[in-house]
């Protein structure tokens, strides 16, 4: 007999699973996508600026967790202070729900940021995330104004409403961190300490990136003015393959969605990845390219 744990688990995913499987979704999706890319694209540097600066590139991981914390905070212990019928009780927890709807904009922004480079599953379950998160802050604004005009009974409601709901989307956002592994580094970080032949030196063409393998580590190698760079080719922002991509005289930049790696030292020169990509030390012996994880 299932236990209570395993029957939540059971709901949860089965949930999940319907989300991706709803198509209809794309047609919200997509255009969705391509709008949030065109606002970014029509600030040119500027634009591309601010959208690093929001997926958290200068932060060395996605900043969007970091301000979903804000509002979830702030409406809990609002939860907690409604429960007291003291006046001073009351005016926390009005500012506690005030301080998350700030927070939820913030978090909204960056949430938005870094769900247009999602696909298919991944997308509608955001998607649908999104909305949820929408909807919980939709209801905490209601909540507040209920409580400005002294009807704190059905301000209670809506905020019981709508920590529910945030606490749906919540979990939806723990599925795409931890089960689909949005947000997190995917790229390898091996850690052996000695030189590995990988490539006759003579088979790598000037600029035209190429995969080897590192004992069973992929890495990309190019070849810039005599000189031989060696980075993991897994993207860290989502797994795209580095050698597919362009290099120019400083950089490689990824094919799927555009991070773009310093080739001396794998560090961010554009997002959206917010994680450096792992460097190897290069050298020629006897023709062979040898590589190995750089401390």
């Amino acid at each position: 007999m299932a236990t209570p744990e395993a029957k939540i688990r059971e709901l949860g995913e089965s949930a999940v699973e319907r989300v991706e499987r709803q198509d209809w979704l794309e047609s919200l999706a997509e255009p969705l996508q391509r709008a949030v890319s065109a606002v970014y694209e029509a600030g040119g540097n500027t634009g591309r600026r601010i959208r690093d600066v929001t997926h958290g590139t200068w932060l060395g991981h996605p900043l969007h967790p970091v301000l979903t914390d804000i509002p979830l905070g702030a409406w809990t212990v609002a939860a907690v202070l409604d429960v007291s019928s003291s006046r001073h009780q009351e005016r926390a927890a009005d500012t506690a729900i005030g301080l998350g709807l700030v927070g939820a904009i913030g978090a909204a922004i960056t949430g938005l940021t870094d769900w247009q480079h999602t696909s298919a599953g991944d997308r509608r379950v955001g998607l649908v995330h999104g909305l949820l998160n929408v909807s919980a802050t939709a209801l905490y604004a209601v909540s507040f104004g209920l409580r400005m005009r002294g009807a704190r009974g059905a301000g209670r409601t809506m905020a019981g409403l709508g920590l529910t709901v945030a606490l749906g989307a919540a979990y939806l956002g723990g599925h795409l961190v931890y089960r689909r592994r949005i947000g997190v580094d995917h790229a390898p970080r091996p850690e052996w300490g000695d030189f590995t032949a990988v490539l006759p030196e003579a088979e790598l063409v000037e600029a035209k990136p190429r995969r080897v393998d590192a004992r069973g580590t992929p890495v990309v190698l190019v070849r810039r003015a005599d000189r031989i760079y060696a980075l993991a080719d897994t993207c860290a922002h989502l797994g795209g393959p580095l050698c597919e991509g362009q290099v120019d005289d400083a950089a490689i930049r990824c094919p799927w969605h555009g991070s773009r790696f310093a080739l001396e030292d794998g560090r961010i020169l554009e997002g959206p990845s917010t994680f450096t990509q792992p460097c190897f030390d290069v050298r020629v012996r006897s023709g062979q390219i040898e590589v190995r994880p750089r401390a």
